[in-house]
C-alpha cells in the first residue's frame, strides 16, 4: 500500500445568498442565473485549473445532473450512503465514483491516489468537512439577494473556527467574494 506522506486539502468556491442559503429549499438555484450571466470573472476557471477533483453531496450531484450537459473535466467524488456505481447514468463512467467513506478517510484515500487539492462542495459536506477541519479556505461569493428560507451554507459546530480574511472583491453586478483561509 502505497502510503504517501502528502495530504490532500479541502478547498470551497461557492455562491450564497446575502442570508446565508445556497439554495432554495427545494434545492432550486434559479436565483444564481442572473448573476451567471452577467459574464464577470469570479476566478472560478482559475480556481478550477488548480484542483485535482471534486468531492460533492448526493443532493449536489442530483442538481448537476439537471444540468444541459456534465460540466466537469475533473473526477468527481460523490458522497451517498445510498447510491451505488450501478446507479449512475452509463455517459458518467470514469467521470465520477460514488464513495460512502466520512470525509477524513475519504481525504486519506485521495491522497494515495495523488490528489492533493480536492473541491468539496454542496452544504452538507462543506459543513461534515469543515467540523473535521479539512477545508483548508473558502471562496464565498454573496449574491445580492434574500431568500428568506433554503439550504444554510454553514452549520452547527462543536466550537468557533476562527477563518483570516485573504482578500474580497467586489463585482459591478453587486456580488461579493471574500477568500478566507482556515488554520
Amino acid at each position: 500500500m502505497n502510503t504517501s506522506s502528502k495530504k490532500t486539502t479541502g478547498h470551497v468556491f461557492i455562491a450564497a445568498s446575502v442570508d446565508g442559503y445556497i439554495a432554495r429549499s427545494d434545492g432550486d438555484i434559479d436565483w444564481l442565473s442572473r448573476y451567471a450571466a452577467s459574464g464577470e470573472n469570479t476566478g472560478y476557471d482559475a480556481f478550477m485549473d488548480t484542483i485535482d477533483g471534486l468531492v460533492m453531496g448526493r443532493a449536489t450531484f442530483e442538481k448537476v445532473l439537471s444540468f444541459d450537459s456534465w460540466p466537469f473535466t475533473k473526477p468527481v467524488v460523490v458522497l451517498s450512503q445510498t447510491l451505488s456505481q450501478a446507479d449512475l447514468r452509463a455517459d458518467l463512467g470514469g467521470k465520477v465514483r460514488i464513495s460512502s467513506l466520512a470525509p477524513q478517510p475519504l481525504m486519506q484515500a485521495l491522497a494515495r491516489e495523488g490528489w492533493r487539492r480536492a473541491y468539496v462542495d454542496g452544504g452538507r459536506v462543506i459543513q461534515s468537512f469543515l467540523q473535521e477541519r479539512l477545508i483548508s479556505d473558502i471562496v464565498l461569493t454573496r449574491i445580492p439577494v434574500l431568500l428568506g428560507d433554503g439550504i444554510p451554507l454553514f452549520g452547527r459546530l462543536a466550537a468557533d473556527l476562527p477563518l483570516r480574511h485573504v482578500e474580497t472583491t467586489t463585482f459591478a453586478s453587486g456580488m461579493v467574494q471574500s477568500r478566507y483561509e482556515l488554520d
